[in-house]
């Protein structure tokens, strides 16, 4: 996961916030990649996410951070945030559910489209890494 162009964009933000990506727990809402890095469809999105919970289930981490959309979207569902997710305003905001934290967070992909929001991105990372160390 995370490799190619998107993937450097994401190891530079690690990197910034001084977060080792060996010392994280990266999955995706999908299994498989999409032809074309298309967006994925609901049936998709469905049939995956049972092995997503699964290992949350197993892991049990205090804070998820979501990179995009759609895994935003996904955890807001998941845990019956009644916020309303706007994004990508709503990145950079925590959202406390029981003993969980969501931290959505832009993909690092759209660092490649739009280089403007790599000071915004960095500095999310920066709150990544503070909430990590209050863990």
């Amino acid at each position: 996961m995370f490799i190619g162009p998107s993937g450097k964009k994401f190891n530079d933000l690690l990197k910034e916030a001084d977060i080792l990506r060996r010392k994280i727990f990266i999955n995706n809402v999908l299994r498989c990649k999409l032809p074309g890095n298309r967006r994925p469809q609901t049936s998709e999105i469905k049939a995956c996410t049972p092995y997503l919970d699964r290992e949350i289930e197993l892991i049990d981490p205090a804070i998820i951070a979501t990179l995009g959309f759609y895994a935003a979207r996904y955890a807001f569902e998941k845990y019956s945030i009644e916020d309303e997710l706007e994004f990508p305003a709503g990145c950079g905001n925590i959202f406390q559910v029981k003993d969980k934290k969501i931290f959505p967070l832009r993909h690092p992909a759209a660092m490649l489209y739009d280089t403007t929001i790599h000071g915004e991105m960095a500095g999310n990372y920066r709150k990544l890494r503070r909430l990590l160390d209050s863990v």
